[in-house]
């Protein structure tokens, strides 16, 4: 009978892990597709997959860590052949998040980023700080396998650190918020929702394609996204620039044309961190600011009808 209830057990631990693993390593092609090589290693602006990862271990429970391990696994196998230096990238990739998830769950992180620290915590200690152990497993296993030169160590690092990063800032919160969105009632948000979208669509193409320095116009849009519509609306909105400004300096165009590599790379994370952070603590700040006011108007109305409550009550002289 216990062994029975073991194996009932099974594909519920198991289907788990392996839907951590296919989206790990389907949200990896589509990042690698973005890849360019920087000092002879390949790097990519935004990997996803470190956002999928930490998000599915908020939801799902560190048990889901062999998923995020095998996607790395199938992520390295898919452009390469696999060997034992792979071993330092899949064990950096995987210990990344689980630190991440740590963390939040240490300073009682709600994945609802309701309040500000919740978007400090993911900011610093789902994002910034954890990614570090990814970026230096795997450019001191470039580096010891001889793939990479030593003198081209920080210029690897700095990218991987900041493509992992941004994989949380960016992916993270939309995965996050996607459960929580629901299609307003009201036909004008609605036919604000769809200008927002339609604006931000049209002003990043622009600002990301044209020679002039216009990608301070994406700002403004940001700010709307989150004041109006909160985490649902700031987090598409962050994601859309990320893709477009990506586009642009993988095709070096707009703003990014006549620079170098590592000049449109540092370009490029500095206008993807911006928007990232914009979006998210402009959101979770506004929200938590909202849901302080509805407490205080449920409050008075508590008095109110207590109020009303003991006036009635009174009897008359």
């Amino acid at each position: 009978m216990v062994r029975t209830e073991r194996w009932r057990r099974f594909p519920a631990v198991l289907l788990p892990i392996l839907a951590v693993a296919v989206a790990y390593y389907a949200s990896g092609r589509l990042g690698l597709r973005h890849r360019v090589v920087v000092e002879g290693a390949m790097v990519t602006p935004l990997w996803p997959p470190t956002g999928i990862a930490v998000a599915c271990l908020l939801w799902l429970g560190i048990r889901v860590w062999p998923g995020i391990a095998l996607g790395t696994y199938l992520a390295i196998e898919s452009i390469s052949s696999f060997d034992a230096s792979g071993l330092g990238i899949v064990a950096g990739n995987t210990l990344a998040p689980v630190c991440a998830y740590a963390l939040l769950r240490r300073v009682g992180f709600r994945v609802e980023l309701d309040r500000l620290r919740d978007g400090l915590a993911l900011v610093f200690l789902g994002g910034l700080l954890p990614m570090l152990i990814s970026a230096t497993a795997g450019t001191w296993t470039l580096v010891l396998s001889g793939d990479l030169p030593l003198a081209q160590f920080w210029p690897t690092w700095s990218a991987w650190w900041a493509g992992d990063a941004m994989g949380v800032l960016i992916v993270t919160p939309l995965l996050l918020v996607l459960p929580t969105v629901r299609l307003p009632d009201d036909a004008y948000r609605v036919a604000e929702a769809a200008a927002l979208l339609t604006a931000a669509g049209v002003v990043t193409f622009v600002a990301t394609r044209s020679s002039l320095s216009l990608l301070f116009l994406v700002f403004p849009l940001l700010i709307w996204a989150a004041v109006r519509f909160q985490l649902a609306g700031s987090a598409p909105c962050a994601l859309l620039v990320s893709v477009l400004a990506i586009s642009s300096a993988i095709d070096r165009e707009g703003p990014f044309a006549g620079h170098t590599l590592f000049e449109i790379m540092v370009n490029l994370q500095a206008l993807n961190g911006a928007a990232a952070l914009t979006g998210l603590l402009l959101s979770a700040l506004v929200t938590e600011q909202n849901n302080v006011r509805l407490k205080i108007e449920q409050v008075c109305e508590d008095l109110a009808e207590l109020v009303d409550h003991l006036s009635h009550g009174k009897p008359d002289r």
